[in-house]
């Protein structure tokens, strides 16, 4: 299983639902429900980095939460906003968080299969920026890809993926690599209660709170 085909497909928007649920074994609505049920309730305020197309976005926003969702593809916000009106859809990367949201108003900031396509010293930029975002008790939940813990699992899952980073490559000059040791990241940044769990052996889905 490998997401380095998620720039291909960023390419071609209208195919990215499509193409993500193929990628996950049709996994990846199931996960969007879970993160909801972490961080979602009527009332509290969540932002969706790198939203793509919507999928947890809409799924917060159906639990009552006042939903931001913030992505610099025009072509996904396009498609995300004809699925919900519920959720303000704002076009900023990462790096912008802190342009458009004041310190201490976000009750949660979540973001999946977005983390894999940042370089680690923006991952640690977004992740010191969200902290001073979320208020007190505040949750960051980060959802995306990662080596199997196991040798033999690691072994089969690089080989799989080499191909499909290369071809990858060749048609969009850009790729996608699993994310490290967020667990370490968010708690030498000062996070809190710091945790994980597999769904899946080459996903993971990392919480952390706001002390």
């Amino acid at each position: 299983m490998t997401y380095a085909f998620m720039r291909r497909l960023e390419s071609t928007p209208e195919r990215y639902d499509r193409g993500i649920a193929l990628l996950s074994g049709g996994r990846i609505g199931s996960v969007y429900l879970q993160i909801a049920k972490l961080i979602a309730e009527p009332g509290v305020d969540v932002l969706d980095v790198g939203c793509g197309t919507g999928g947890v976005s809409i799924a917060c926003a159906d639990r009552g939460a006042n939903v931001t969702g913030i992505d610099r593809d025009t072509g996904m916000l396009e498609i995300a906003s004809s699925k919900s009106s519920a959720v303000h859809w704002l076009e900023a990367d990462a790096t912008e968080i802190e342009d458009h949201f004041k310190p201490e108003t976000l009750d949660a900031i979540v973001s999946c299969l977005a983390f894999s396509e940042m370089p680690p010293e923006v991952q640690n930029y977004t992740l010191s920026v969200a902290l001073t975002r979320l208020r007190r008790g505040g949750r960051v939940v980060i959802a995306d890809e990662v080596e199997p813990d196991r040798p033999m699992r690691k072994l089969i899952y690089k080989l799989r993926r080499a191909p499909v980073i290369a071809l990858t490559w060749l048609l969009t000059q850009t790729t996608t690599r699993p994310v490290g040791d967020l667990r370490a990241m968010l708690s030498n940044l000062g996070f809190a209660d710091v945790t994980s769990e597999r769904p899946w052996s080459s996903f993971q889905i990392v919480t952390a709170v706001k002390p």
